[in-house]
């Protein structure tokens, strides 16, 4: 299965990004919550730094683009295959980036891909 960051994780439980955590552990995805915010997602401590991790096969976003420009060295170093901007994180500047270093760049939104099955 696909191994998914959630790139602003957030313990509260109306936002979207919680929301997402939520529906991926449904479809059986693994997911690592990683954020600013304090707390957990479903048992899953947020991690509040920016740890080497393997096999990241893609990136969700849940950061609006002015706090993008601070992680752009981090998703590069994951080596994702996909980075998905959900609605309001698009950001054409990292879509080039990403594309540039072989990141497929994707605007959609993950509880949509993951209802329709297009995830």
């Amino acid at each position: 299965m696909k191994k998914t960051l959630i790139l602003g994780a957030t313990p509260e439980k109306n936002r979207y990004a919680y929301l997402a955590a939520e529906r991926l552990q449904s479809h059986g995805y693994e997911f690592i919550p990683v954020g600013r915010k304090k707390g957990e997602v479903l048992g899953k401590a947020i991690i509040n730094d920016r740890p080497v991790l393997e096999d990241i096969d893609t990136v969700t976003l849940y950061i609006n683009p002015q706090n993008q420009l601070d992680e752009y060295k981090y998703i590069l170093s994951l080596h994702p295959k996909r980075v998905i901007f959900n609605p309001g994180t698009e950001n054409e500047e990292l879509e080039e980036i990403l594309v540039k270093n072989g990141i497929e760049p994707v605007i959609g939104c993950t509880l949509v891909m993951l209802s329709v099955g297009t995830f």
